[in-house]
């Protein structure tokens, strides 16, 4: 469902936007370079930096704050990209932007959209993942995780779980540790690996990001494997599985798209895991 106020940047005209973020942050933004998406745009600036800005509804916009990528800059250990200055600003009744100005990719994201080829990555790729990932979970903050803008609470994880599956086992999670909440195949760059768009991060029950980039390796059975045995750890506890069906039930939930490469996966591996879960 889409919620009231949400506009598509794809389609919508940003150049008063651009404008104003040249003039806050005092950037020439590169309009060759413009990068858009549904709910954000980037673009290089001439300074050798890089620009992201997004809109969100107001009733996205959580109680502690949207500043994201601004908060993340503390996080020691992780592979991300430098932030420099952000700014925000509300318009109307309706949205919030906010546009923070960041380091350059040190490479291009691994992929945009359904990943349906493995990527041949390189071991080193595989322990920077890893080593970002525990290093995040170490951290602390009071900030709590935003999946697709949305606050993450045990109320969700036990609805989209119920809702999807009907299960017969308990949906309650233990561990929460903070994790970057939308972790897939378009927030990292290869071949050297950078975990970005920080803006959803903060605590979510433990595994959230191992589970969601494995699920959105399932089109490809190879890649998706190699995800299980490197976050294994995550995984194949009580609380990873949960993630793992919560995140199996965004694909094969009330809008699974019938020619989406990852339903069939998916749904063999909501069978197997709701097996194990009642065996846990």
């Amino acid at each position: 469902m889409t919620p009231a106020g949400t506009v598509d940047l794809r389609l919508h005209s940003v150049d008063g936007v651009l404008c104003r973020v040249e003039r806050h942050l005092q950037v020439s933004l590169d309009r060759g370079s413009l990068v858009r998406k549904r709910r954000s745009v980037g673009a290089a600036t001439e300074r050798g930096t890089w620009v992201r800005i997004e809109r969100r509804p107001v009733s996205r916009v959580d109680t502690q704050g949207w500043n994201g990528a601004e908060t993340a800059a503390a996080l020691t250990g992780v592979s991300a990209p430098e932030w420099f200055a952000g700014v925000s600003w509300r318009e109307g009744q309706e949205a919030v932007w906010r546009a923070d100005e960041t380091a350059l990719l040190p490479d291009a994201p691994v992929q945009s959209g359904t990943l349906t080829a493995h990527p041949a990555l390189p071991d080193e790729w595989w322990n920077q993942l890893s080593a970002s990932l525990d290093a995040l979970a170490a951290q602390s903050t009071s900030r709590v995780a935003t999946p697709d803008t949305a606050t993450m609470t045990q109320a969700r994880v036990t609805g989209a779980i119920r809702r999807t599956f009907s299960p017969a086992f308990d949906t309650t999670t233990s561990i929460w540790l903070p994790a970057h909440a939308d972790l897939n195949w378009a927030n990292v760059t290869a071949p050297r690996f950078c975990l970005f768009d920080w803006e959803d991060w903060g605590m979510a029950p433990l595994g959230l990001d191992s589970a969601s980039l494995w699920a959105n390796s399932l089109a490809v059975p190879d890649l998706a494997e190699r995800v299980w045995a490197e976050r294994r750890r995550d995984l194949e506890s009580r609380d990873g599985l949960l993630m793992a069906m919560f995140c199996l039930s965004k694909i094969v939930g009330d809008y699974a798209d019938p020619a989406d490469p990852k339903l069939r996966p998916a749904q063999q591996a909501a069978a197997r895991i709701i097996g194990e879960l009642v065996d846990h």
